[in-house]
């Protein structure tokens, strides 16, 4: 017995002939190459802030001499330095760093010199 043809619709030729088409014309499709994004820059913090009098650079104090310091000590003022040394110091050199204001305080002492580092108006170290 003779088999019977199939027929297509017009409507499955179509879909048959599209899927056909598509798989000879398919592309290989990539991810977008990444866009490289500028960070910007930190921001440089602010300095830090002080407060009370501080040495000028001939010694002097720029306000009134503190009475609140008992002992030359880490954490002490400019001005409290001078006070509690009782004279003037032998150099003064003030400037500005990374920190904030660096002030060396020199007091040439008989036989002996010592250095006073400050930060931002507060002893940081001394060397003698």
């Amino acid at each position: 017995m003779p088999r019977p043809a199939h027929r297509l619709s017009p409507l499955g030729l179509l879909v048959l002939a599209g899927w056909g088409l598509s798989a000879c014309t398919s592309t290989e499709t990539r991810a977008p190459e990444p866009v490289p994004v500028a960070t910007p820059a930190p921001r440089p913090a602010p300095a830090p802030t002080f407060s009370g009098p501080v040495l000028n650079g001939d010694g002097s104090c720029s306000g009134p001499v503190p009475t609140g310091a008992a002992a030359i000590e880490p954490g002490i003022g400019e001005c409290d330095l001078v006070r509690l040394k009782g004279k003037p110091p032998t150099d003064v050199l003030v400037g500005e760093g990374r920190s904030g204001r660096e002030v060396q305080v020199l007091y040439t002492e008989p036989g002996a010199k010592e250095l006073y580092f400050f930060v931002n108006n507060r002893l940081d170290r001394i060397v003698k």
